[in-house]
């Protein structure tokens, strides 16, 4: 009998090993459209101001610019790990703000403090800075097989709150092109599964006896 490659798991081997070499070409390309947002992002900051976004995705000609928006009050309260513009860490506070009876609200970061679950006095007002996206806390795996909503626009503000250190501006630094190293990664899978499935089908056939008549 004439030895053959076992069908089922050699096909959803090829499936797997297609998948990624689609997910590192996918992230190649990202690598170059990255590129181009990272050269509009460079420019921004020296842009006139303009209006905040009243909802996201913020497009990268709107990010880092300067602008101003108005807090009719705080909602609720954010804190997680932050940077200050002196370069100390700490916890960044986001105010959760209504705009009005109706809406999306608004998010500003109004500084950097030195621990968790202060209550800051701010109550809201007129503020500007510039425009950011909240935090994104999706998994690389959940943005890649989900569609998630879009961030939502974010101001940091340039003056901190009463008792809070002026959180850091954003910066072209802050906004990685990680793209190429992904698609690697992904090249590397397909390699390393091709040759771990090439050594077990060639185990599994050289243990196979040839049945065939003399």
């Amino acid at each position: 009998m004439i030895r053959r490659l076992p069908l089922i798991p050699t096909l959803l081997v090829a499936i797997a090993i297609a998948v990624m070499i689609g997910l590192g070409v996918w992230q190649w390309q990202r690598s170059g459209e990255k590129e181009a947002m990272i050269a509009i992002l460079r420019a921004n900051p020296a842009k006139p101001s303009t209006s905040f976004p009243a909802i996201g995705p913020v497009a990268p000609e709107l990010l880092f610019r300067r602008s101003s928006t108005h807090c009719l009050r705080v909602v609720g309260w954010r804190d997680e790990a932050g940077r200050a513009a002196d370069g100390s860490m700490g916890f960044r506070y986001i105010a959760e703000c209504a705009t009005g009876a109706e809406g999306p609200g608004v998010l500003v970061n109004l500084g950097v403090g030195g621990k968790p679950g202060l209550k800051p006095g701010w109550t809201g007002g007129q503020v500007e800075g510039w425009i950011a996206e909240e935090p994104d806390h999706r998994s690389l795996l959940s943005r890649l097989v989900e569609k998630p909503m879009p961030l939502r626009p974010m101001l940091i503000a340039s003056a901190p709150a009463a008792g809070l250190k002026a959180a850091a501006p954003p910066k072209v630094e802050d906004v990685p092109n990680n793209h190429i190293a992904y698609a690697v990664q992904w090249f590397l899978f397909a390699g390393i599964a091709a040759v771990i499935y090439g050594l077990a089908v060639r185990r599994r056939l050289a243990g196979t006896p040839d049945t065939r008549s003399p």
